[in-house]
Parts: structure tokens; C-alpha cells; sequence
């Protein structure tokens, strides 16, 4: 009896891992590291991807990008409108990821902005100020980290 489609095994893990260290790792040679088959690597790859467990993407460091303001928002929301609003914080282009959460807050969002005068903007003026459902924001400026990258927006 195999996995369920959504999980993952040691040689997944062992893949993914590989992955992390190099994205742009050749699959030939996470294969050769494994001691499996190139094909299996390409498959499994496939599988996590198609699956949704894996995501390949090109990220950046706002930490040595002039300009560049990233920062953590929580948010607390009313009413019954969770996932729309949600779904429209979503699709600030700022906005580099956003997920539900227990605790204090509803939500949390990550965004990366080239000014304070554009966070204010997106914090106060422009932006979360017309999104119906949000009541209340904190926001944390990141001042430095060595293993959070984003997407550039």
C-alpha cells in the first residue's frame, strides 16, 4: 500500500532537501547523490509539484536590495466575509504571501514595498483602508534575516 497522493516518503524528503541546498541542482546529480535513477528523481519531482507539496520559484533578498521595505502584517477581521477578504489582500501586487492563523490575529500577510511612503499607502491610504472586513492591523518592519526571501513585486 503506497502513500496517500498528498504525502511524502524519506526519498521525497531526501529530494526536496537536495532542492533546498540548490534549486538549480541537476536532476542527475540529486540521482547520483541518492543512488536511484535519474527518471525517479524527474518523476518524483513531478509528482510533488503537480501535487502541490513543492514549489519551484526564484525568490529574492530585500535585505541587500536598495530601497527595498519588507514587513509583517497581522490582521484581525469582522464580520463573515473571511475569505474574501482574504482573497483581495491576495491581490495587493505588493502582497508576497498571505495565510490564515489562530491566535490574535485572523490573517497575516508578508509584503516587500520600495518606500514607507508606499507602505503607508498600503497600510492606511491607498490599499487595506478599502477592504471591507478588515478592523484592525499591526504591523512588524523586518530589519534583517538570513533565511526569509520573497517575491519580487
Amino acid at each position: 500500500m503506497g502513500l496517500p497522493e498528498n504525502d511524502i516518503d524519506d526519498l521525497d524528503r531526501k529530494i526536496i532537501l537536495e532542492l533546498q541546498e540548490d534549486a538549480r541542482k541537476l536532476y542527475k546529480d540529486i540521482a547520483k547523490r541518492l543512488k536511484v535513477s535519474e527518471g525517479t528523481v524527474r518523476n518524483r519531482v513531478g509528482r510533488l509539484i503537480d501535487s502541490g507539496i513543492l514549489v519551484l520559484q526564484a525568490r529574492v533578498n530585500p535585505f541587500v536590495l536598495p530601497h527595498k521595505i519588507s514587513a509583517l502584517v497581522g490582521v484581525r477581521i469582522t464580520g463573515t466575509e473571511h475569505q474574501e477578504t482574504m482573497e483581495r489582500i491576495a491581490k495587493i501586487p505588493c502582497v508576497t504571501s498571505i495565510w490564515n492563523a489562530t491566535g490574535r490575529y485572523d490573517l497575516f500577510f508578508e509584503l516587500m514595498v520600495d518606500s514607507l511612503d508606499d507602505l503607508n499607502d498600503v497600510l492606511f491610504y491607498q490599499v487595506l483602508s478599502k477592504i471591507r472586513g478588515v478592523s484592525y492591523t499591526e504591523t512588524f518592519v523586518t530589519l534583517s534575516s538570513k533565511t526569509k526571501f520573497y517575491k519580487l513585486t
